[in-house]
């Protein structure tokens, strides 16, 4: 398993950042080609839907283990 990297993302017109295991980071990429998205409106859905006291990075990493479960949360 690969170390945790930062990425940073424009979502609704800010910038912000988050931090994922390259592993995550791929999924998360082709999850947004798959729904034929940017992987910024991917980001932003998965930001709106979390709830607020739970970091963008850790919602990130449950929505990809939701979504290779079969139970997409956004």
């Amino acid at each position: 398993m690969s170390g945790v990297r930062k990425h940073s993302v424009t979502i609704r017109g800010h910038r912000t950042s988050y931090s994922l295991e390259e592993e995550f980071h791929a999924e998360l990429t082709a999850i947004a080609l798959r729904r034929g998205m940017a992987l910024a409106a991917l980001i932003g859905e998965i930001d709106e839907a979390r709830a607020r006291d739970t970091n963008l990075s850790s919602a990130i990493r449950v929505y990809v283990l939701h979504t290779l479960m079969g139970r997409a949360i956004a």
